[in-house]
């Protein structure tokens, strides 16, 4: 049964239940999958009315408007210090994000646009943060021009190359991806780029900096710190996919989950933000980065 269910938007369980992730969720992802390039499409759900503006349009997601902001403040913040490459990608996630799935009223090309750098940059940033933990086994040189080549050039393929796929759904240029807007709207590209890639990358991620801190340094509170990011993490795509709709139904629409993915978002990464500081502390063993990118 799960064969059959891959890459699509809206998945039917063994027992006949549904999951629709574009019903149940706001996700960029929905605005390519829709004819209007709106979270709102053929799935229905709870829509994000937010606040009223003229003419009947809406600002639907106020609030992950203005965490997003603040998460462009902190990343910004801590940039001067560590994970520089990783939380340039971060703003660029966030930036994209007020426009994708703010529920801005812009014309629909635009929203698509922004659309397909917020899923581009998911994908090139959460691989950004694998390399961070790759680096620190010193399989090539930490900092030198080679080794920071090679994460810029593959992140850029990523972005580039995901983003091309994004809005070749949204704007139909190909007619590859037509069958996108019918349910189950399937799109295995954007269900590999989107849903499982950045994932395999942070549970990678995980478990390599695990190895590295409690095999080679020995140490234990630097994964309190990474746990807790995860956790973060996890509670943040709780409420986006499994709680939102019971928010947007109980607020009739001024919110949903995605104000909160967003905050643990961010709590999420100032922890991993914490927890690579705390490894490239001048008393570790020299097999540790000095520095994340």
């Amino acid at each position: 049964m799960g064969s059959t269910n891959f890459g699509n938007f809206e998945l039917t369980g063994c027992i006949g239940n549904k999951q629709d992730f574009c019903r149940d969720s706001t996700l960029p992802v929905c605005n390519v999958l829709s004819n209007s390039h709106t979270q709102v499409g053929p799935w229905g759900g709870c829509v994000l009315t937010g606040i009223p503006l003229r003419d009947g349009q809406h600002l639907g997601n106020l609030g992950s408007i203005l965490l997003c902001g603040v998460a462009i403040a902190v990343s910004a913040f801590l940039i001067y210090r560590e994970m520089q490459l990783f939380l340039i990608g971060f703003i660029l996630i966030e930036l994209a994000e007020i426009f994708s799935v703010g529920e801005f009223p812009l014309p629909p090309r635009v929203r698509v646009a922004f659309t397909a750098i917020h899923i581009g940059a998911i994908i090139a940033t959460t691989w950004i943060l694998l390399m961070n933990a790759v680096v620190g086994f010193q399989i090539l040189d930490d900092g030198t021009p080679l080794s920071l080549g090679l994460i810029l050039i593959s992140a850029a393929i990523l972005l580039v190359g995901t983003g091309y796929v994004t809005l070749d759904t949204g704007f139909n240029w190909s007619g590859e991806f037509a069958s996108s807007y019918e349910p189950p709207n399937r799109n295995i590209a954007l269900y590999v780029l989107y849903q499982l890639a950045p994932l395999v990358f942070l549970v990678a991620f995980y478990v390599l900096e695990g190895i590295l801190v409690l095999r080679v340094l020995s140490e234990v509170r630097p994964m309190l710190y990474l746990t807790g990011a995860a956790v973060l993490f996890a509670l943040g795509q709780i409420f986006n996919y499994v709680i939102s709709p019971y928010i947007c139904n109980g607020t009739r629409g001024r919110i949903d989950g995605a104000l909160f993915e967003t905050l643990f978002t961010l709590l999420a990464v100032v922890m991993v933000w914490v927890f690579w500081s705390s490894i490239t502390e001048d008393d570790w063993p020299t097999a540790v980065s000095s520095a994340g990118y």
